[in-house]
């Protein structure tokens, strides 16, 4: 067979799938397979895709027929077109119309709508789902809901850890300094200020560990729009909270925390349980998605919304060093047997290689 050749689309490159498809890129190429990464053009001035060896054409991420007619033309010649997210799956199958080659989808994220936009987002699955050969999602919670919106296939695809960018043991004292927490806890939570990442449970939760002597301090690295609701309740009700915006060098953070908190309505595989699992910092996270299969037995789950549960765990633990010894020993387990980025590429790569092998049957009678 000749060289495989595929493309992958991107829409507007969220962090997790184009940092996702920079590697698959880099793993494919090096296996011999011929890649065209397909993306606005501030996604790859960000990752730089043409340095993992793949071609890049700038798409832009509409679907007005200009946009859909690029997109369909670089798609031409390929024999497997890889779309990441919703977004750009529903705009790839609009390109492929009447096109023999697989599409291939990965739904990274669940996303969440209310009133009307709710109904949009359930046709925007359905389309995304029904079209795509096989759709690959990183938790078994969004496998079953790609089957409900209709996917043909829907399998759970083993999806590689980011790899560590510390370099050298972290200075938690130095770290700690910084934040204003020396001589008192540390609790370290990050993710973007919007509703869904339930920030505001956590401020709920703060109410309660303060009376701890002494007190806590709960830092949040990220930046959105409820940024200034958020900071208006800590101000007005003395939270020991402090939002700190976005920052490089998370990891570094969550390394030198005590407590690592998750408290997301909804997470595939989250970067902060994985960097505290990774660094041994113990993890109190909602039990929603993908977060119980990723963490395993190696954090402490609680119910999402539930400010009580929460405010108790975080207090318990605080008070029990052998427990967060104790996690933060299975954390590293934990996180040892993670799926490797060869484990995620072999995959994928297996899954193109199930789709073209048809194509080039029929190609060659």
């Amino acid at each position: 067979m000749s060289q495989l050749r595929t493309v992958q689309v991107l829409g507007g490159g969220s962090a997790g799938s184009s940092a996702h498809v920079g590697s698959l890129a880099a793993g494919l190429v090096a296996r011999g397979v011929q890649v065209t990464v397909c993306a606005p053009a501030a996604v790859d001035r960000a990752y730089d895709f043409t340095a993992t060896g793949a071609r890049f054409l700038p798409v832009p991420r509409r679907s007005d027929p200009a946009a859909v007619a690029a997109l369909r033309a670089a798609c031409t010649g390929a024999d497997v077109v890889h779309a990441h997210g919703l977004h750009a799956a529903a705009r790839t199958a609009l390109a492929l119309s009447g096109r023999a080659v697989p599409l291939v989808t990965t739904w990274h994220t669940r996303r969440y709508a209310e009133g009307a936009r709710r109904q949009i987002l359930h046709l925007l699955e359905r389309r995304a789902a029904r079209a795509a050969a096989v759709v690959l999602a990183p938790s078994s919670d969004l496998v079953d809901r790609a089957r409900e919106r209709g996917a043909r296939d829907a399998r759970l695809a083993p999806t590689a850890a980011p790899p560590a960018h510390r370099d050298g043991a972290v200075d938690a004292g130095k770290v700690r300094a910084e934040l204003g927490a020396v001589e008192r806890p540390l609790l370290m939570a990050v993710g973007s200020l919007v509703p869904h990442h339930g920030f505001g449970t956590l401020l709920d939760a703060a109410r309660a560990w303060r009376r701890l002597d002494p007190v806590p301090l709960l830092v949040v690295a990220g930046e959105g729009r409820d940024r200034e609701a958020l900071q208006r309740r800590i101000r007005d009700e003395e939270l020991p909270v402090s939002l700190i915006g976005s920052r490089e060098g998370v990891e570094e953070l969550v390394a030198a925390a005590d407590l690592a908190l998750l408290s997301s309505r909804w997470e595939g595989r989250s970067l902060l349980a994985q960097e505290a699992l990774r660094s041994g910092v113990p993890l109190v996270a909602t039990a929603v998605g993908g977060v119980p299969e990723l963490v395993g037995e190696a954090a402490e789950l609680v119910p999402y919304g539930n400010a009580e549960a929460f405010a108790r765990t975080v207090v318990r633990l605080l008070g029990d060093p052998a427990a967060r010894t104790r996690l933060a020993e299975a954390g590293r387990v934990q996180a040892a047997g993670w799926p490797t980025e060869d484990d995620t590429i072999a995959h994928v790569l297996s899954v193109y290689d199930e789709l073209a092998q048809p194509l080039a049957t029929g190609r060659a009678r």
